[in-house]
């Protein structure tokens, strides 16, 4: 039995994920595995209800959990920054969950800007650090709001937390078939201190993986290489604002943001998965959202919890009604967001 906690969120956070659990049921329907869902209600609305983000019984009540199914935080309601600091960050620190697994893969090949690749080309997947870089929150301002006002936000990177990131790029390489090869982004040749480290730490980790090929890119280079040969690229390795970047380019390379998922990842611990969409407050409750990047987050999740024949399976049905045209306007279908749902489930 795979516990799973769902968090629907915010806008149409609920309608996809829905479609999601609705796979996973017709994936449990036709395979040997189980699933139980238990839903938390937790977003703008429960926070302008209460004043509550996320509060210590709720983590304590996710820890029980296999693994966390997000569908997307963000309401126009609730000023910038506070559910997604207060719920969606919350989460990533409270559990460790070091690895933000971003995977670049073009399912049909109408859908990339690029001319002349294919699925063979666009297929690669970025390991982005998770919880220390920018992110960490460390700075302040000084003389708010005045002409002598300073800010600072300083870039966190511990030896540590290098290390383990760099290191779960190249097991996961080892993971893999057809796949060998490990680039690390950075800006070294600027940022001297922070990016010197994860200089130090690659070539060191490099050491203990003598038969996987490594590689290395400043990330300006990186953006504009991603575009021109994409095919140049297994596994990237990137500090977490880098990452948070260059995965937005990957996803336009792919077909756009509703193709586009996300594994925060503790191999140790609870996992959350999400697609990279926002909450689409719009258009939020018309039953026109496209809920493939969400339901490429369910075949993630059931990857991660060890079911790699089952997860190929979803992303099989997902890459067929692609292909068929039975998707979302968004995408050229004619589908709404249950029968796009539906339709994957038939698949299956």
């Amino acid at each position: 039995m795979n516990k799973i906690a769902v968090i629907p969120g915010d806008g149409i956070g609920p309608e996809v994920t829905a479609e999601g659990v609705k796979v996973l049921e017709a994936l449990a329907a036709d395979s040997k595995l189980d699933f139980e869902f238990e839903y938390f209600n937790l977003g703008a609305d429960h926070y302008l209800e209460t004043g509550e983000l996320l509060t210590d019984e709720v983590k304590e009540e996710l820890a029980q959990f296999d693994a966390i199914y997000l569908g997307a935080v963000g309401d126009p309601r609730v000023k910038p920054g506070i559910l997604e600091k207060g719920i969606l960050l919350d989460l990533r620190f409270t559990f460790d969950q070091y690895i933000n697994l971003r995977p670049i893969k073009l399912l049909s090949e109408e859908f990339t800007p690029l001319k002349n690749k294919t699925g063979e080309d666009i297929d690669f997947t970025v390991v982005r650090e998770n919880t220390e870089g920018l992110y960490s929150g460390f700075g302040g301002v000084l003389k708010k709001d005045t002409s002598d006002e300073v800010a600072t936000q300083e870039m966190i990177n511990t030896r540590k937390g290098v290390e383990r990131v760099i290191r779960y790029a190249f097991d996961y390489v080892q993971d893999r078939d057809e796949v060998d090869k490990v680039t690390v982004c950075d800006k070294r040749n600027v940022l001297t201190y922070a990016h010197g480290l994860w200089q130090r730490v690659f070539d060191d980790v490099v050491k203990d993986y003598p038969e996987v090929e490594s590689d290395h890119m400043l990330v300006d280079a990186m953006t504009m290489k991603m575009v021109r040969a994409p095919e140049d690229f297994d596994v990237v390795v990137t500090c977490n604002m880098f990452g948070d970047i260059i995965t937005d380019l990957g996803a336009e390379l792919q077909g756009g943001m509703g193709l586009a998922v996300s594994g925060n990842i503790n191999p140790e611990g609870v996992s959350m998965f999400e697609p990279v969409h926002g909450s689409a407050p719009d258009i939020a409750g018309e039953n026109i959202a496209n809920p493939t990047a969400a339901i490429l987050a369910a075949a993630m999740m059931v990857e991660v919890l060890g079911h790699k024949e089952e997860s190929k399976r979803i992303e099989t049905a997902i890459q067929q009604a692609l292909i068929n045209n039975e998707t979302t306007p968004d995408m050229g279908g004619d589908l709404s967001t249950m029968e796009a749902g539906d339709h994957i489930s038939s698949l299956l």
